[in-house]
């Protein structure tokens, strides 16, 4: 029922989908999101696959993990009602995810110490880690590693363990970059929170948030361009002029544009991530670990709820 879709865009997706389906939602491993689609009509490709998988694997289609990319599409569209919601936070996502989660484990008597990195970890003389920061050395039955996976390896490689299988998946992980691009203007306003962008490379943004709907600045727009190629500069300038075009907006003024660089790993077809367990009593976690699931929060969440799984197990 969706408006603006020629029917055979919607029958070349049905029939495409219908053989996902039958096929039990999986594939060779070495497939891409792009062989997956072979036969699908363009429009659709744009529209709909293309967004889709640069979003939820950020990761372009050409070289995203077609298995990776079936199981969202599992999980989102085919697994139960509702789970294709489109959910935008009204607070920002300190205020929901880490700040709610200090606050609990404040509350159970926990010690929070932010702002104290620890230089290295060891297996120490009993069962169990020792844990150097530049004040102290302490004593803990298990570590749990909840850091980027380059981090995480430099702690690894530090500890002395035989690891090396999994400090070589650690390493060989490729990053793609996240880019954000901020603009405002006084009236500027969208008719929704979020809208999606027709996108190509010269007007890379996919994704346009409305700030001012979303518990922020009125007439602060933020444009999301997800796998991210180029400088800063241009990606500014290519973005204003994007939104001129497509929005109607000339009069936007940039306010700051942040470039990560290694926001995420690439999700390609075939790769080993790391486990979550590196020795007994060392384990990882974070949306990098082997699992299901592209790098995204949920994955992250689901990796941290594993490994406090195997803490208490």
């Amino acid at each position: 029922t969706a408006a603006g879709w020629p029917l055979a865009d919607k029958l070349s997706l049905l029939k495409v989908a219908l053989g996902w389906q039958l096929g039990g939602f999986k594939c060779r491993p070495e497939q891409s999101v792009l062989d997956l689609c072979r036969g699908l009509a363009p429009g659709a490709m744009a529209s709909l696959i293309e967004p889709l998988c640069v979003s939820a694997l950020n990761t372009p289609a050409a070289r995203a993990s077609g298995q990776v990319f079936l199981r969202v599409l599992r999980d989102s569209l085919f697994a139960q009602s509702g789970g294709s919601n489109l959910l935008l936070p009204r607070a920002d996502l300190s205020a929901l995810l880490p700040d709610a989660a200090l606050a609990w484990l404040s509350a159970q008597g926990s010690a929070v110490r932010l702002g104290v990195r620890v230089q290295a970890i060891a297996a120490a003389a009993r069962p169990g880690w020792t844990v150097s920061t530049a004040d102290s050395d302490e004593t803990f039955d298990r570590v749990v590693l909840a850091c980027p996976p380059h981090e995480a390896a430099r702690l690894v490689q530090g500890s002395g363990v035989a690891a090396d299988a999994w400090l070589a998946q650690a390493h060989g992980l490729q990053h793609e970059a996240l880019c954000t691009v901020y603009a405002h203007s006084p009236g500027a306003a969208l008719r929704q929170p979020m809208l999606a962008l027709p996108s190509s490379p010269s007007e890379p943004a996919q994704f346009v948030f409305d700030r001012g709907r979303l518990g922020g600045p009125v007439g602060l727009l933020a444009f999301v361009i997800s796998a991210s190629t180029g400088s800063s500069a241009l990606l500014t300038q290519q973005v204003l002029a994007q939104a001129a075009r497509q929005l109607g907006m000339s009069d936007l003024e940039p306010v700051q544009t942040i470039v990560e660089k290694r926001a995420t790993f690439a999700c390609t077809p075939g790769l080993i991530r790391p486990a979550a367990q590196v020795v007994p009593g060392l384990l990882a976690c974070g949306d990098y670990v082997a699992g299901p699931y592209p790098a995204t929060l949920e994955g992250a969440v689901r990796s941290g709820l594993e490994a406090a799984r195997r803490c208490t197990a």
